[in-house]
């Protein structure tokens, strides 16, 4: 006989119904929140058996919809060494701890995350997809459910929004060079351009010599930030083997 709190065995298997691709292959860059960056795209693939057009009858009458998905590229430290009660959040400057069950960190018990995207568009022929944007999520991140968001329940404006008012409205001033923007996709360069004013660095960074590098649709774009202006310095192709070399005057050739 079962505890009756504890789940019969296959009661709490997870699989996939779908997988995200979108522009990020690390985690470095990611906006911390959905819906940050609106011009930021993705797309949503279903798998057997759920690729289905009668899965998603309906769906296009929401204009915003919810996700729930796996961190699958989050390190796992508790596995080896045992869960963490609490959590560092990057924009309280790395050294302040909160319960992790007041944070968003990918780091969890349970590696679930939660995420709300607005739908552009549902495609019905095989497999079926969903375009949506204003993504935070890597590429190849696995969907587990999708809720459509309904503003009555959902929507809360009386809200209090705990530490995360003092970290929300930092934005900062790009600077990006058109030499170096129109060597990114045109229809990419939008949202590399509101990516970068959220400022993607932890609240600790602040080396105004220091260069950081994000990989997007792609490119490695790289950049330095002094004060709250951000200049880009060079954009390349993520792949070393197709990597140009700026010439005398910094313009990659």
């Amino acid at each position: 006989m079962t505890d009756r709190n504890e789940p019969a065995a296959g009661d709490c298997l997870l699989r996939p119904i779908a997988y995200i691709h979108t522009d990020f292959t690390d985690k470095f860059g990611l906006p911390r929140q959905s819906g940050l960056v609106p011009e930021l795209r993705g797309e949503i693939r279903f798998t057997e058996p759920y690729s289905q057009p009668d899965a998603v009858r309906g769906l296009s009458a929401f204009s915003h919809i919810w996700l729930l998905f796996g961190f699958h590229a989050a390190q796992r430290p508790h596995e080896k060494k045992g869960w963490s009660a609490t959590v560092r959040p990057p924009r309280l400057g790395g050294n302040t701890r909160v319960g992790v069950f007041a944070s968003r960190s990918p780091f969890r018990p349970n590696p679930i995350g939660l995420s709300c995207v607005k739908l552009e568009a549902v495609q019905t022929e095989q497999p079926v997809r969903l375009l949506v944007s204003g993504i935070d999520l890597l590429d190849g991140t696995p969907i587990y459910d999708i809720k459509p968001y309904i503003p009555v329940a959902d929507c809360h404006p009386e809200a209090s929004e705990g530490y995360t008012a003092q970290t929300k409205l930092h934005r900062l001033d790009v600077r990006f060079p058109e030499a170096l923007l129109t060597l990114l996709p045109e229809d990419k360069q939008a949202a590399a351009r509101a990516l970068l004013a959220q400022d993607i660095r932890p609240g600790y960074a602040d080396d105004p010599d220091r260069m950081y590098g994000i990989a997007f649709a792609g490119f490695e774009i790289r950049f330095t930030v002094s004060g709250d202006v951000l200049t880009v310095r060079e954009v390349a192709p993520a792949d070393p083997a197709e990597r140009k070399e700026p010439d005398s005057d910094g313009k990659i050739i």
